[in-house]
């Protein structure tokens, strides 16, 4: 997302869950979240 929605200068990642997921499949996806933002710098 992107301004108007989230203030100028900032972007915001959208995701859906689904009761699908197993609790593998959130730790994968929590944890490339992780490696890609402190990739980036935007999280330490």
């Amino acid at each position: 997302f992107f301004y108007p929605v989230v203030p100028k200068g900032t972007a915001r990642i959208r995701t859906q869950m689904s009761a699908a997921l197993s609790p593998d499949d959130i730790d994968r996806a929590v944890d490339a979240f992780g490696r890609v933002g402190r990739a980036l710098g935007v999280i330490s």
